[in-house]
């Protein structure tokens, strides 16, 4: 339950329209809601400001829908990560509201939050390749309601492509930038912008890449200031990093 809806209902009990009663009744799933397999952290929203994400791989069908459809009821939207095509399926045959990207592998049920225009964020994707983590992350700060900005294989293979998109970096509150290869194009970003980046290294690239740990080493090694790194292909994990920024005032 969001703020939000505790505070509406805290005014609604002052003023008589509702009773106890029915304020405990509604309360009931704080913190937490235990099912048989799962118990829900029904207060994340309230310590964190987002409520609990579903990570989709490794769950069956049956928890997937009984996990989404109590956080929905709680919170009035769901969202779980890395939920395959098959799952997908067979979760909206159950909760026919529900909304899957292939690409991102995101499912979503509930209306998202509109942006406002500002701030934004800037989610700059090296490779075509890279786009299902690159969207992943753009989706999900989409998802909580803030405003991204997509830059699409700007890598530094050819990084006039990026220079031309320097004005829309640089009114970036913060920036993701995924990358595989050997990840030059996050120490790039960092050294042309004021703003926090974000580094997202990928499992794209041959032989040596190691599957994304080349990229990881090299964005970890970056000598460009202000450059944090998250795990390889952790497009869910940046976007909760980077909404916690767009969250906070840079004046204060």
């Amino acid at each position: 339950m969001s703020p939000e809806r505790i505070e509406k209902l805290l005014k609604q009990v002052a003023a008589g329209e509702v009773s106890t009663t029915e304020a405990l009744d509604k309360l009931r799933d704080l913190p937490f809601s235990e099912l048989a397999h799962t118990t829900l952290d029904t207060h994340r929203e309230l310590r964190q400001g987002t409520p609990e994400v579903v990570y989709g791989a490794g769950k069956s069908v049956e928890q997937l829908v009984e996990i989404l459809d109590r956080i929905f009821q709680s919170h009035q939207r769901a969202l779980a990560t890395r939920v395959n095509r098959r799952k997908a399926r067979a979760v909206q045959e159950a909760l026919p509201e529900a909304n899957y990207n292939s690409l991102s592998r995101l499912l979503t049920l509930g209306d998202r939050p509109e942006a406002p225009a500002q701030p934004y964020a800037v989610v700059a994707c090296a490779g075509t390749s890279d786009l299902s983590v690159a969207e992943e992350a753009s989706q999900t700060l989409e998802f909580l309601g803030h405003r991204v900005e997509r830059l699409t294989d700007v890598g530094v293979a050819g990084l006039h492509r990026l220079f031309d998109k320097l004005e829309k970096l640089r009114g970036a509150r913060v920036i993701l930038s995924v990358a595989g290869m050997e990840g030059a194009l996050t120490s790039v970003i960092g050294g042309l912008v004021a703003c926090p980046v974000i580094g997202i290294p990928t499992s794209v690239g041959y032989g040596v890449s190691r599957g994304g740990e080349t990229a990881l080493h090299a964005m970890l090694s970056s000598c460009a200031s202000g450059v944090a790194v998250v795990n390889i292909d952790n497009g869910f994990g940046a976007a909760m990093v980077a909404r916690a920024i767009m969250r906070t005032d840079p004046s204060e």
